[in-house]
């Protein structure tokens, strides 16, 4: 009755259609989980999110969970992730896209998940970093320790949204920095994002990475905007 009541005045629904979600759905209702676009990139070794990095950055595996398209489903998880302060939205998503990588031979290896990490600054006026809660997502379902000490972001940048490929790279050269890189001497790790789309974040965080010896880094995020 508790709950039935708390219902009406804070009523639960789904983030992509709006409908009321039912007792046991949690953010998304059955019929817009089953459709959301999968990209099942994590099955094949050369996809279009590889593809970003070949001759790049080398990475033992890289893909992304959905495929963003604007006005689609994955763009209303998305901002209420990133605009809504639905953080436990991010967690979910890690959590589904572990159950997914469970078999996954490379990622399940892994050492450390790795999020790509907010400025200070902008982590107060946000509240949170979506990537490090997706990545919570991720450890928790593959049992994959989480990191988010020894990668940090020393620049404040402008938002990538509307720069071109280029301007998205010059936005983030020489912006990170390691603090204690020995922990990942000889350590597989796997480095998260939210969305990738030209991949210059990714690319800047790794040519930092590499520099550490031994070192093997796989990339995930959750959608790949194709661009």
């Amino acid at each position: 009755m508790l709950q039935d009541f708390l219902a009406l005045i804070y009523p639960r629904n789904c983030v992509s259609c709006g409908n009321s979600l039912y007792k046991h759905e949690e953010q998304v209702c059955n019929y817009c989980y089953l459709n959301l676009p999968k990209t099942n990139f994590h099955k094949q070794q050369r996809n279009p999110v590889d593809a970003l990095f070949y001759g790049r950055t080398p990475l033992l595996l890289a893909s992304s969970f959905y495929l963003f398209q604007k006005k689609g489903s994955i763009q209303k998880v998305l901002h209420a992730i990133k605009y809504k302060h639905n953080k436990d939205l991010a967690v979910l998503v890690g959590k589904w896209y572990a159950e997914d990588l469970k078999e996954n031979s490379i990622i399940s290896k892994a050492d450390f998940i790795i999020p790509v990490p907010l400025h200070s600054k902008k982590l107060k006026i946000r509240g949170y970093n979506q990537s490090e809660e997706f990545a919570r997502g991720l450890s928790e379902g593959l049992k994959i320790s989480l990191n988010t000490s020894v990668l940090q972001r020393k620049e404040f940048t402008t938002t990538q949204t509307k720069k071109s490929k280029y301007e998205r790279w010059e936005n983030v050269e020489d912006v990170f920095e390691l603090i204690t890189p020995e922990i990942f001497k000889n350590k597989h790790i796997v480095l998260v994002d939210d969305v990738i789309t030209t991949g210059a974040t990714i690319e800047a965080c790794c040519q930092l990475l590499q520099q550490i010896v031994g070192i093997q880094i796989s990339v995930l995020s959750i959608a790949y905007a194709d661009k």
